[in-house]
């Protein structure tokens, strides 16, 4: 039999009452148990009883008691570095749910790229027009599950399947060569495909690693020009569209750019369209999903409405007429 100076502690693994963190951190931040009841409101003995409930589900003093002061352990400056981060995250999603409670909003899933380059540039003339609808835009490249997210809708990029199943196709794509006006003026002419040998060519960094990524790839447009061995000036490579637009707009080379992403730098004429001829097909598509809790929300409506009448106007700019085998809704 194990004697009793060996006998294994039993460790608690209930979770700690959320009150007994909140006078906690009072008394550390003023080490003293009188300021912190004072902050919370409640008596020193109701404090103090809160400070010995917490050492006794932890199983160790967090602080000394002096005669006239109190000093945190090590235990308690450990305990007291995780945990005001914790509460200060759960107190300001209260002050948020506090803040959108009642309120008409619209949350919006998509990627960072789409969201800069063509949804944000946009969101101007439905605020105006809708001033009592708050709108959240999530940009990541994460997938987010309409079914169990709080999110209301999804912008995708994808090829017509199961990722866009009850989808509205917005529009497609092709990608065209494209650079600054400066650059051009002061290059040699751009005439046939082979020129562009001449300029830093700007493409995906990871544009080989994926299949569809491929398809946005330099090699590609040369592959279709009989241009198998071509080979630029240099390469400059970036992980994200607006990234690679970004640098065209610079001056920094030719980028093969998704025409949906550069129809207004095109209109404005801070970019030019290279080699017009010349333009590919990508089969990606641009969608827009419905989550199904969303669907009959008026305010969803009016931003989906909204929605499909810029892609229609995107579609008009880029001369889009899509193959209605593709699509599983259209506006």
């Amino acid at each position: 039999m194990a004697s009793a100076e060996y006998a294994p502690v039993t460790l608690r693994t209930r979770p700690v009452a959320a009150g007994h963190w909140r006078a906690f951190l009072a008394v550390a931040r003023h080490l003293n148990f009188r300021a912190a009841a004072e902050e919370l409101a409640l008596t020193q003995s109701a404090v103090s009883r809160q400070i010995q409930a917490l050492e006794e589900e932890v199983g160790v003093a967090l602080f000394l008691r002096h005669t006239r002061a109190v000093e945190l352990t090590s235990a308690g400056a450990q305990l007291q570095r995780a945990v005001v981060p914790a509460l200060e995250r759960m107190d300001a999603a209260v002050r948020l749910v506090r803040q959108t409670a009642g309120r008409r909003s619209v949350a919006i899933t998509t990627w960072a790229s789409f969201a800069s380059m063509w949804l944000i540039p946009r969101m101007e003339e439905f605020q105006r027009d809708n001033p009592g609808i708050d709108i959240r835009i999530d940009a990541s490249d994460v997938q987010v599950d309409l079914e169990t997210s709080d999110v209301d809708l999804a912008l995708r990029y994808a090829m017509p399947g199961g990722a866009t199943q009850g989808g509205t196709r917005l529009f497609g794509e092709q990608l065209a060569v494209v650079a600054s006006p400066w650059l051009l003026k002061s290059s040699q002419p751009l005439r046939t495909p082979a020129d562009v040998a001449q300029f830093t060519l700007i493409e995906a960094g990871d544009a080989h690693r994926t299949c569809y990524l491929e398809y946005l790839s330099w090699r590609r447009w040369f592959d279709a020009r009989g241009l198998t061995k071509l080979q630029p000036q240099r390469w400059l490579y970036f992980n994200y569209a607006h990234q690679i637009v970004q640098a065209a707009l610079a001056g920094q080379g030719l980028a093969l750019a998704r025409m949906p992403l550069i129809a207004d730098a095109l209109a404005s004429g801070d970019l030019v369209e290279v080699l017009p001829g010349h333009r590919i097909d990508s089969p990606l598509t641009y969608w827009l999903l419905v989550g199904p809790r969303s669907a009959h929300k008026p305010e969803i409506k009016a931003f989906c409405a909204w929605l499909q009448a810029q892609a229609q106007a995107t579609r008009e700019a880029i001369g889009d007429v899509p193959d209605s085998d593709l699509n599983d809704n259209l506006d």
